[in-house]
Order: structure tokens, then C-alpha cells, then sequence
């Protein structure tokens, strides 16, 4: 059982990450900007803040032996051409502040959720692909996970990046899988719940530690 931080608790993939760590028996910690608006598990702990103040994450951090972060750069819906809501390199500054804190508190593990494009797998995307990032709004996003990606592997910390497929609400068609480039050839989606678990079990395994392996459930 392992007392866990959760950024981004309150979003699509975060609250799949608080059901199940609950269910594990692991004490939850979550930052969230409004905690009525979250319904959180038994024996979740809402703290108000955000992960962009790093005088919350402190708080927050206190007595904690691992961090999980779900947070996302937000567009105004899930449309490409969706205009971008948050800061624009918002991951970045707040895996910037919370490895901070990290290396103040002496808490080693983190796992946090990336993108397959990210960093040096953009190379790996076919050139298609790679225009239809940078003519659409989600090029704000792979940047920002890109920028996640620098500062988390300049970082002392024992982590994991999970890049993501396509995410999904729908049932998991097919199970999870997760390899790194350029043996693995991912399939399109990924549950968002197979997610989550995919970064509990990361931490609770003590597996991919210091790896960005590729995540995903279907093929096709």
C-alpha cells in the first residue's frame, strides 16, 4: 500500500486512476482547482489547488511516496480544431514544479501519462500524420508533452512515461499492450480505465522504471 498523488485527478483518465488506486487500498491524495466538483471514492483526500502553484503541490505532496500525473493540455472540446483552453505549456510547468518538490521531499517514483509523438517517438510518426499535428490545435499539446518529456528525463526521479494511443471511453477492444519504439508497433486506442491501470500497476510493480513505453489496447 502506497500513499499516492494524483495531478488531474478530476479528468476523464484521472478518475478511473482515483477509483482504482482506492480499490488497491492505496491513501489517495488529489489536487484538484474545485474539489465539489469531483466525486472521488471513499478515502480519496481532495486538496484544493493547482499543480501550476508549486506552494499547493507542497502541501499536497506531504507524506507521499509516489505521484501520478493525468493532467492534459485541454482544448475547448475534442475536436483538433478545438481552441486551446489551458496555458500553453501547462504540463510542463507543473511536472517542472512537482519534480521540485519531489527532489525536496524526497519522493523518488512518478508516473505520468504522455503521448505516442512525444519527444524523440515523433520521429517514429509518418508524415501524414505529422502535418495533420501541426495544421490542427492539438500541435499545442504534442509541444507540451514534449516539454514534459525534457524536464521529467533530466530529472533524478525514478519515472515512467506512459505515452498513449488515441484515448477511448469505450469498452477495451482488445488488452492492454505497452512496448517501446521502435520494437513495439502500437495499435490505434487505448481505454482510458486500461490506462490507469497501466500507471498503478507501474508503481506498484516497480516496472518501466525510466521508460516512455507506448500504451495501447486495439490494433487496426
Amino acid at each position: 500500500m502506497t500513499d499516492l498523488l494524483v495531478l488531474g485527478g478530476s479528468g476523464r483518465t484521472g478518475i478511473h486512476v482515483l477509483a482504482q488506486a482506492a480499490e488497491r487500498g492505496h491513501h489517495v491524495r488529489a489536487l484538484v482547482r474545485d474539489p465539489s466538483a469531483v466525486h472521488a471514492p471513499a478515502g480519496v483526500e481532495l486538496i484544493q489547488g493547482t499543480p501550476t502553484n508549486i506552494d499547493d503541490i507542497r502541501r499536497a505532496a506531504q507524506g507521499t511516496q509516489a505521484v501520478i500525473s493525468v493532467l492534459n493540455n485541454a482544448r475547448a472540446s475534442d475536436n483538433p480544431w478545438a481552441k486551446p483552453v489551458s496555458p500553453p505549456m501547462f504540463m510542463t510547468d507543473a511536472a517542472r514544479n512537482t519534480l521540485t518538490v519531489m527532489a525536496e521531499q524526497g519522493i523518488r517514483r512518478i508516473a505520468l501519462t504522455s503521448s505516442q509523438g512525444a519527444g524523440d517517438d515523433w520521429a517514429r510518426l509518418n508524415p501524414l500524420m505529422k502535418a495533420f499535428i501541426n495544421l490542427s490545435n492539438i500541435k499545442a499539446g504534442f509541444a507540451d508533452h514534449t516539454g514534459v518529456d525534457d524536464v521529467v528525463r533530466a530529472s533524478g526521479t525514478d519515472w515512467t512515461l506512459a505515452r498513449a494511443v488515441a484515448l477511448t471511453d469505450k469498452p477495451a477492444t482488445g488488452p492492454l499492450h505497452a512496448g517501446e519504439a521502435p520494437a513495439a508497433t502500437p495499435g490505434r486506442w487505448v481505454n482510458r480505465a486500461d490506462l490507469a491501470r497501466f500507471l498503478l500497476d507501474a508503481i506498484d510493480q516497480k516496472t518501466w522504471i525510466r521508460s516512455a513505453p507506448l500504451v495501447w489496447n486495439a490494433r487496426g
